[in-house]
């Protein structure tokens, strides 16, 4: 692909999300950043929440395991299901019945203001550590593009490409924020899954194949398998859905990225209904990406393409596919780059601001005054994003997907012992101690993962750590708590959240 190419589809792509944002950022106020005014239309939540599920990692990393794992990340699809349907009829009613901006003002209603902060604090250092990963592995993609694209006519440094794209970024979200990203997410969205099926379409069109045959040829080659039922597997299929379906409940339920989205749909029932219909939609679009994976195997073996893992689908899509085919993929994978920064960059800001900095408390600050405090931080997170995406260029890792799961199981692991220690008991917590038993458990969680092959022997712990970090946070919070005393009543926020 040529460089003016290259920068071509990426200034002019960039352009149409800047003029989405001009439309839709005008006469944008706080309310507007933080929770689109609670506005948005709820099919345009449930659409555009695909592409920030999904990101980058799951464009390439779902595709490149399939070789080794087969469809065995579906059984993991399967537990988001039990996951999207928690949230909608337990969790989302919580959100709206205490009409929250930020979802861990509930741990302050329910456990105390030191939980609260600590809640929040852990959404952030997941969320960053999270996005900047996922930011990494597209930007590494592109990165390489361009050296092949411009030779050593022009040698651009990694971080100032990743700097570019933050900055591209700010633009677009600095005003709208989350009235912006539902609508950029939307083209965005489109834009991804446009590029998917045509990428799988061409592909079984090469290779001589209908849909049925294509599933008979990776059947064959053992593609196909879908549940593990050795017990000390870490893909066998018990865990797998439970990691599934406490992994959406935590990284969807009890993420401020997430919710924000949903809680800016005007009413309930239509952030159900966005909750839902994205469940079945995401689902089959998971199964497609799997399906396309076994095909990218299909198309290297036949072809003598020796990449593997992340790079597969790059290196078919850009190596040994017409030039036409690769600009579907790049377009493809801008698109799935943008949502998973955007958004994330927007949720922190929200939630430093309102959690952490507590701009909603300050009487003496005014509208005027919030917003240069909001824009401060925006522009303080795109730099911790920069040095976080180079951070993980130092310490490159072959799957992206495995580091993702990992460091989500580590911090989202206190989010779900807090939320469900405020859900299922009335007890009141030494709300100062609580700080140490959220940083305990993920210790005692890497301590365990780290020496399980002592400790376990033949049983393998994969993405159910995030469970085992999370019932830590509950048993510690149960020692450190008692009763409510007789006649004492929780707070009648509390009370309508049991």
């Amino acid at each position: 692909m040529s460089a003016n190419l290259l920068l071509g589809l990426v200034i002019g792509y960039f352009v149409i999300l800047l003029f989405v944002a001009w439309i839709t950022g005008r006469k944008s106020n706080n309310e507007s950043f933080f929770i689109g005014n609670r506005n948005s239309n709820w099919m345009l939540v449930a659409f555009g929440m695909i592409g920030t599920s999904l990101s980058g990692v799951t464009f390439v990393s779902v595709p490149g395991a399939v070789g080794k794992e087969g469809f065995a990340y579906f059984q993991i699809a399967l537990g988001y299901i039990i996951g999207y349907v928690t949230i909608a009829f337990v969790l989302l009613p919580l959100y709206y019945r205490l009409n929250v901006t930020s979802i861990y003002n509930y741990l302050q209603q329910r456990l105390g203001f030191t939980s609260y902060k600590t809640g929040a604090s852990f959404f952030v250092l997941s969320r960053t550590l999270g996005a900047t990963a996922r930011l990494y592995l597209v930007v590494n993609i592109l990165q390489e593009l361009m050296e092949k694209a411009f030779g050593d006519s022009m040698r651009i440094p990694f971080w100032l490409t990743t700097a570019i794209i933050l900055l591209m970024i700010l633009l677009y979200t600095f005003e709208g924020g989350v009235k912006t990203i539902v609508y950029t997410d939307t083209l965005q969205t489109t834009c991804m899954l446009a590029g998917l099926v045509i990428c799988t379409f061409y592909i079984l069109n090469t290779l001589g194949l209908d849909l049925g045959g294509g599933i008979r040829a990776m059947s064959d080659k053992g593609y196909t398998r879908i549940f593990f039922t050795d017990p000390n597997s870490k893909l066998f299929f018990l865990k797998q859905i439970l990691a599934g379906a406490f992994i959406t409940i935590t990284m969807t339920g009890m993420d401020q990225e997430m919710m924000q989205k949903n809680i800016s749909v005007r009413r309930l029932r239509d952030s159900q209904k966005n909750m839902l219909t994205f469940s079945l939609i995401l689902t089959g679009v998971l199964l497609l990406f799997l399906f396309l994976g076994g095909l990218l195997h299909l198309y290297a073996e036949s072809s003598g393409v020796a990449a593997t893992g992340d790079k597969l689908f790059p290196a078919v899509a850009l190596e040994h596919m017409p030039p036409v085919i690769g600009i579907v993929f790049i377009i493809a994978l801008i698109s799935a780059l943008f949502p998973s920064a955007d958004g994330a960059i927007t949720a922190l800001t929200s939630s430093f601001c309102i959690d952490i900095l507590g701009i909603k408390r300050r009487a003496d600050w005014d509208e005027r005054k919030q917003k240069r405090v909001r824009q401060t931080v925006h522009l303080v997170f795109a730099a911790v994003f920069l040095l976080c995406v180079m951070l993980f260029k130092w310490i490159s890792n072959p799957s992206m997907i495995g580091v993702i799961l990992k460091v989500a199981a580590y911090t989202y692991g206190p989010l779900l012992g807090l939320f469900t220690f405020g859900l299922v008991t009335r007890r009141l917590v030494q709300d100062g101690l609580v700080p140490y038993v959220c940083i305990a458990a993920p210790v005692l969680c890497y301590l365990i993962d780290h020496f399980q092959a002592e400790l376990l022997g033949g049983f393998q712990i994969g993405p159910e750590l995030l469970i085992l970090n999370g019932v830590l946070v509950f048993v510690g919070l149960l020692l450190i708590s008692k009763p409510a005393p007789v006649g004492r009543e929780l707070t009648a926020a509390s009370e309508n959240a049991l």
